[in-house]
């Protein structure tokens, strides 16, 4: 059996389902571990995240037992302490620590630790994945107005992350990625291919985006917050386009996006301990336009 974590925000646990998906129409039998969840599994200090997956309508997805995670694991019991000390080999846990690992393709028995966020992991599937994650009836009147007005336009969703990305801890690692240099090159790029295009502006400091994205071409959604922030996902898959920030949240927007001439434009790294030349991310994320932190497009 294949247990996949599932942990994270809206965006991460996307990217976990979608790997157990994959695993599933691979033909094996693969279930998700929803304990981190569980109030006692997560940080007390942070807020609490909640299984967001639940939002969707009838998502299909097989949960497994805590004896078939600890048969993989061990439990927590003296029992399950003593395994994994005597008998480490005998944990069947495999844990991302690459950008692209293709061999978890090869396991049967395995629990795989993870946020999988490469598009390579599914983007033979995200079509059927398009199918399954279903939005629910929105009872929001200006989302469904909005939607029909982006529907009509040339619509381009760009996602502006700040929040967390400025906290100094965070600040290292996701911090100078998606430059203003990088916004102004992947704004110019769909400008020139598009010239009616019209900007839907996500984040999560509308105070900074209102002021940095004024004029006519530029409508800022600041509407949906807190749980509600789940919306803008389906906002921005209704767009034509996406330019993405270093975020799962609004890769997802554009993976959920089924315009078959979409334009994706993501930065050329996730965060700054990341590898991968331009010549890997271009394998492994096909179909994207991939733009550097000093306006660079490849």
């Amino acid at each position: 059996m294949i247990v996949i974590k599932v942990m994270g925000g809206l965006g991460n646990q996307l990217q976990q389902y979608a790997l157990y998906r994959k695993m599933q129409m691979l033909g094996k039998d693969a279930k998700l571990d929803l304990s981190w969840f569980e109030e006692r599994n997560q940080d007390q200090v942070l807020a609490q995240r909640k299984l967001e997956l639940r939002y969707f309508k009838e998502l299909p997805m097989e949960v497994c037992t805590k004896k078939e995670r600890d048969s993989l694991l061990g439990g927590e019991d003296i029992r399950g302490k003593l395994r994994r000390k005597l008998m480490p080999q005998s944990v069947r846990i495999f844990r991302e620590s690459g950008m692209y690992h293709p061999e978890i393709f090869g396991f049967s028995d395995r629990y795989l630790e993870g946020f999988w966020a490469c598009e390579k992991y599914y983007a033979d599937i995200l079509p059927e994945l398009r199918k399954e994650i279903v939005f629910p009836n929105d009872d929001n009147e200006i989302n469904n107005q909005i939607i029909q007005k982006i529907k009509r336009e040339m619509s381009v969703s760009l996602h502006v992350r700040r929040g967390d990305y400025l906290d100094p801890e965070n600040a290292a690692l996701f911090g100078g990625i998606c430059t203003e240099a990088y916004y102004e090159a992947a704004v110019r790029y769909i400008r020139k291919r598009c010239p009616d295009a019209h900007f839907y502006v996500f984040s999560d400091d509308s105070g900074y985006v209102k002021e940095k994205y004024r004029g006519s071409d530029y409508t800022v959604v600041d509407w949906n917050t807190g749980e509600n922030s789940f919306w803008d996902i389906r906002l921005m898959s209704c767009c034509r386009h996406n330019i993405c920030a270093n975020s799962t949240f609004s890769f997802w927007g554009a993976r959920l996006n089924s315009n078959p001439d979409k334009i994706m434009i993501r930065p050329a790294k996730h965060k700054n301990s990341q590898q991968a030349s331009i010549e890997q991310m271009h394998r492994l994320w096909e179909g994207w336009t991939i733009v550097d932190e000093r306006g660079k497009v490849d």
